[in-house]
């Protein structure tokens, strides 16, 4: 089974996301490692880092002892294919920051969302992604943080949603090797992939495994859909709650081809902040229900 997670909440320090994730089971975590609504955030000292690694040494989870996997999301300002001069550094040096941050923590992942070309055209918007990977690996050798590029919904100008997209970055950039993919259930339906049929979902790994490989899937997000198949609309939706439906999580968090990547929930959390917790009961009892260990 993948290792089933969640984003949890980095709040008061970033050492304090492995208390919550155990208190709600999770055998994988995502975090924030600064404000994801600002370019810059405060530094992190060696106090801070010394705390999560000694958390993250010691926690572990219902399914997979410690440490646990540990992806971290990159801000959601970030454009690196913004044609405009001051977003397009911005970005740049958001990311750079943010890399060396998942560094220091030792986070094994670092997902982010392509870009948006905002009307200069698909061809630039993906030249400029480019550009700008091979700008930011070069000021940052040696990472060991893997960038996890993201599947979008295709909405207005949003690149990422053809897996194409993808696959030309990787040949593109002069470091492909430091390059995964995060793949999104909701965000795959939104752009037209139906998970629902197992049909739908081996062409999905198909085209997937065909443009950068299976290999390169370094996490998923578990989230339904609020939206029908092909809404170009990211909307998340409570496991089972939504338009893809539990079957087609319950297919994918049994597949041995992800048997060690983490899977973490995106969903509503609700009034009582509990909704992480069902989520991954549910995915747990539907893996059971199909004859596998929870």
């Amino acid at each position: 089974m993948g290792r089933l997670g969640a984003h949890v909440s980095a709040a008061g320090g970033v050492a304090n996301a492995f208390a919550r994730g155990a208190a709600i089971g999770c055998d994988a975590l995502q975090v924030f490692v600064k404000n994801a609504s600002t370019w810059r955030g405060k530094a992190l000292d060696d106090r801070a880092i010394s705390a999560f690694r000694e958390a993250r040494a010691v926690t572990a989870g219902p399914g997979v002892p410690a440490p646990l996997p540990v992806v971290a999301h990159a801000s959601y300002l970030i454009n690196l294919a913004s044609p405009e001069s001051v977003t397009a550094e911005r970005s740049r040096a958001a990311l750079l920051d943010e890399l060396q941050r998942c560094d220091a923590l030792g986070i094994d992942g670092l997902v982010l969302h392509p870009g948006a070309h905002v009307g200069s055209g698909e061809d630039a918007g993906l030249d400029a992604i480019a550009a700008a990977l091979d700008d930011v690996f070069a000021r940052h050798e040696g990472g060991a943080t893997i960038l996890l590029l993201e599947n979008t919904a295709g909405q207005g100008t949003v690149l990422g949603a053809d897996l194409a997209h993808h696959g030309r970055l990787l040949r593109s950039v002069a470091a492909p090797e430091r390059i995964g993919v995060c793949l999104d259930t909701c965000h795959a339906f939104a752009a037209g992939i139906d998970l629902r049929t197992h049909d739908g979902y081996e062409a999905f790994l198909a085209t997937v495994d065909e443009e950068v490989g299976l290999g390169r899937v370094g996490a998923w997000h578990l989230n339904d859909s609020l939206h029908p198949l092909g809404s170009r609309k990211d909307r998340h939706a409570s496991i089972g709650a939504g338009e893809i439906g539990l079957g087609a999580f319950a297919r994918l968090i049994v597949d041995p081809r992800f048997e060690a990547v983490p899977m973490v929930l995106e969903t509503p959390l609700g009034d009582d902040e509990q909704g992480h917790a069902r989520d991954l009961v549910t995915l747990r009892s539907s893996s059971a229900a199909e004859g596998t260990s929870p």
